[in-house]
C-alpha cells in the first residue's frame, strides 16, 4: 500500500534522479592534447582562430564532447616533445595529436634524431594509457629531393611500426598558397587554419 510518507519521499528524490539519469546517459568528455609549433599555437592570428580551437568547434557542433587543449609552441621541435608531453599529462588527455618535426625538417636535423625524439613522445603517451594521432609533416622541394622524401616517409614509418592513424599531411591545401597564408609564406593565416581545422576535425571523427 503507498501511503502518503512513500509518496513525499518519492517526490522529493525525482529531480536528483533525475540528474543522475541525465549525467549517466551524457558522453563522457574525450580530452585531445594537441602537441605542436608554431602552426598549432597559431603564430600571428588570434588562438581562437588556430586550427586546433576550430577543431573543437565543429566537433562539438557534431555532437562530440571534446575539449582540444591547444599545446603548440613557436620554434618547438621534436626534441621538447616528451617534456612538455609530460606536464599535460596532469590534465589527464585519452588522446594526443602529435603534430612536430616540421621545426626539425627547417634546421636540417637528422632524420633518425626526429624519429627518436616522436618515438619517445609516443612511448610515453602510450605509457599512460594515451591514444596517439600522429599529423604528418612535408619538407619544401628546395631541401633536396633525398631529404624531402625521407622526411616524408619517416611519419609513415612510425604510423605502420606503432599502429597509430596517421594524418598524412597536416597542410595539407594550404601549404603554398599564398591566399591561405602569411607574408612569410610559412604560417597559415585565419582561411588557412579553418581548411587545417576542416582536414583535422574528420580525421579526428574517423578515428575516435
Amino acid at each position: 500500500m503507498i501511503t502518503n510518507i512513500m509518496i513525499a519521499r518519492l517526490l522529493i528524490c525525482l529531480p536528483a534522479c533525475l540528474l543522475i539519469a541525465q549525467a549517466s546517459a551524457a558522453p563522457k568528455k574525450t580530452t585531445i592534447v594537441v602537441l605542436g609549433d608554431s602552426i598549432t599555437e597559431g603564430y600571428g592570428i588570434e588562438k581562437s582562430s588556430a586550427y586546433p580551437a576550430l577543431v573543437e568547434e565543429r566537433l562539438k557542433k557534431d555532437g562530440l564532447n571534446v575539449e582540444i587543449v591547444n599545446a603548440g609552441i613557436s620554434g618547438s621541435t621534436s626534441a621538447s616533445g616528451a617534456g612538455r608531453l609530460k606536464w599535460f599529462l596532469k590534465k589527464k588527455p585519452e588522446v594526443l595529436l602529435l603534430a612536430l618535426g616540421a621545426n626539425d625538417g627547417l634546421r636540417g636535423v637528422k632524420i633518425s634524431a626526429t624519429k627518436k625524439n616522436i618515438l619517445d613522445i609516443i612511448k610515453m603517451a602510450k605509457k599512460n594509457n594515451i591514444r596517439v594521432f600522429l599529423a604528418g609533416m612535408k619538407m619544401p622541394p628546395n631541401y633536396g629531393k633525398s631529404y624531402t622524401i625521407e622526411f616524408s616517409k619517416l611519419y609513415k614509418d612510425i604510423a605502420r611500426d606503432e599502429k597509430i592513424p596517421l594524418l598524412l599531411f597536416l597542410l595539407e591545401g594550404v601549404a603554398g598558397d599564398i591566399k591561405l597564408n602569411q607574408t612569410d609564406g610559412i604560417h597559415p593565416n585565419e582561411k588557412g587554419h579553418q581548411i587545417i581545422a576542416q582536414h583535422v576535425a574528420d580525421f579526428i571523427k574517423e578515428h575516435l
